[in-house]
């Protein structure tokens, strides 16, 4: 019983953590874990069960996974970097950039496997209802047109933008002209 109390104490510790470090954005991270687990369970269920299982299918889906990571990461450090550059360029500019890559990215993951779970619940003879394979994709495409929508990050007078090779250009009626460069200075 002291084995369960102290297994709930570290899931809760752990659950804490994220959530002062990352709040909203941790729970996210969290639930696309959780997505990746259970695409993991039900593709090796949906294969045991069809007869298909392959270590090597399985293995490219784990490869796959670890692509998927390290997309997010990428997201997640391009994060970083716009947001220290745009706090620390000595000029104020009319947006305050925090997090926006990565958590598209991160949601994207989360409805891809989503799909996924639900065409393997139905390799696995579960009956899945064709609104919720449209309603997965119509959310996905969603996710789609407010990356694009949203990227670059504009203000709101829509007079700066950060284009993506990280210049920052004024944009006029008649013509677009590049104020400065930003020099990264070393750490």
């Amino acid at each position: 019983m002291d084995h369960i109390n102290r297994f709930k104490a570290a899931v809760t510790a752990a659950l804490g953590l994220l959530t002062a470090l990352w709040g909203w954005f941790g729970w996210l991270v969290v639930a696309w874990a959780v997505s990746m687990g259970m695409d993991v369970l039900t593709g090796m269920g949906a294969a045991l069960k069809t007869g298909k299982w392959s270590s090597a299918v399985a293995r490219d889906g784990l490869w796959h996974k670890a692509g998927c990571i390290a997309a997010v990461s990428v997201a997640g450090l391009l994060d970083l970097v716009m947001s220290l550059l745009l706090d620390n360029m000595g000029q104020a500019l009319p947006i305050r950039y925090t997090v926006l890559l990565c958590p598209l990215m991160i949601a994207w993951y989360i409805l891809t496997e989503a799909g996924s779970i639900i065409e393997n619940a139905g390799e696995m003879g579960a009956p899945v209802a064709g609104w919720m394979k449209k309603a997965i994709a119509a959310l996905r495409d969603t996710v789609d047109k407010a990356a694009k929508k949203r990227t670059p990050a504009r203000s709101e007078s829509g007079s700066f933008f950060i284009s993506p090779n990280i210049l920052l250009t004024y944009r006029s009626k008649y013509r677009s002209k590049p104020i400065k460069n930003i020099d990264i200075p070393a750490l």
